[in-house]
């Protein structure tokens, strides 16, 4: 991971990383491969530390983000590799395969996606329940901002007297989790892959949690979790798209909001009212932390033709649909919305299977946007 790669090179003594790339690896290798499998990449799992490995080969590897290849006659001797740059062919192969499918559907096919997509999502929740997912432990590797937080007493103050001069629109008492000090809303929870190792992690006894998803279904499986703490945590359904949907919760009134591939299942003429509506909801000083699908990810190259419904937006085979993101796209939404940037990277991740001898590439885009302080 980034952070990870980031603190391997300060431990060498290396230069730090810009926060618009990571160092390249560079690979001299064929064009992207498709790895072919019971499960399809377009509805395969987001895990950022790539597939499931077994416990006591999981102990004796290398701490992800800190696994370089090197040498391109190594690439199948371990399972993944981290920050591994594309060569120029590589790059040209994929936008070629990309443009091949981009013919987009019929206006009324999209429609119709775009109708059903709570159905569609309901449906997927529905088959999958809690197993489609892992839970990720990776989060407070890359973002702490989600762990217990021990800020200085000058920050505190500076956050509190921020806090105070915004007017709200809410009393104290009328909303879930009015009496704590720090506030994570997630959007787009699933089946709560992030809520609960936060509750588990962050003991914070000032900490509240929201989360919501567009699927009732999703939202009733946290619900029924045993881990669920209302005390802790408001778990409510939730249409992101809708701009005019009010949260349960006041303007101004939150420290992070987390999108952990969310925003790419939505319509792209949605994404930036979206965001904006999000914006409003943070306090001064607060943070939106996202990641989601690069551009030429595995999963886009996999999209055959009839599933384009236009550039870089996809429909999979249940209906549910996803978008693949640039990080210059990504700045001009959270930009657009008022919020300065803090950290916009990609991470690459070349994944093997070592039994069929496939390279599979994995791209994501990581991002941290920061509200402005009130002006003293």
């Amino acid at each position: 991971m980034v952070d990870r790669w980031r603190c391997f090179l300060a431990s060498c003594g290396t230069a730090t990383l810009t926060d618009h790339h990571v160092r390249p690896v560079h690979m001299n290798m064929a064009a992207p491969a498709v790895a072919a499998g019971p499960l399809s990449a377009e509805n395969m799992p987001e895990t950022a530390n790539g597939p499931t490995e077994k416990s006591a080969e999981a102990q004796k590897r290398p701490q992800f983000g800190t696994r370089f290849l090197t040498d391109p006659r190594q690439v199948f001797q371990h399972n993944a590799w981290d920050n591994v740059e594309w060569s120029a062919e590589q790059e040209l192969a994929a936008q070629k395969k990309v443009q091949e499918n981009s013919q987009p559907l019929p206006a009324e096919k999209q429609e119709e996606f775009d109708n059903r997509a709570n159905e569609y999502w309901n449906d997927f929740y529905t088959i999958h329940e809690n197993r489609f997912f892992k839970d990720r432990h990776w989060l407070f590797t890359e973002f702490p901002e989600l762990a217990p937080q021990q800020k200085p007493a000058q920050d505190a103050e500076e956050n509190r007297i921020n806090s105070e001069d915004v007017s709200s629109t809410h009393n104290d008492t009328e909303f879930p989790g009015a009496s704590a000090s720090y506030r994570i809303l997630e959007v787009g929870c699933g089946v709560g892959n992030t809520v609960f190792p936060i509750l588990k992690t962050n003991n914070d006894p000032g900490l509240f949690v929201y989360c919501c998803d567009f699927s009732s279904t999703a939202v009733d499986l946290v619900k029924s979790n045993p881990e669920y703490d209302a005390s802790r945590c408001h778990a409510f359904v939730h249409d992101m798209s809708d701009a005019s949907a009010d949260y349960p919760i006041p303007d101004h009134s939150l420290d992070v909001i987390v999108l952990i591939f969310v925003l790419s299942a939505l319509h792209p003429h949605k994404m930036q009212n979206s965001i904006n509506r999000l914006a409003r909801l943070l306090k001064p000083g607060g943070v939106l932390l996202l990641r989601d699908y690069g551009r030429y990810d595995m999963a886009q190259l996999r999209f055959k033709k009839g599933r384009c419904l236009s550039d870089n937006f996809y429909v999979r085979g249940d209906g549910t649909r996803v978008f693949f993101f640039t990080q210059d796209e990504l700045h001009d939404l959270f930009s657009s919305a008022g919020l300065e940037k803090v950290q916009n990277l990609v991470d690459r991740r070349l994944q093997v299977n070592r039994g069929k001898q496939l390279t599979m590439y994995r791209v994501w885009v990581q991002c941290k946007y920061r509200k402005v302080l009130v002006p003293p």
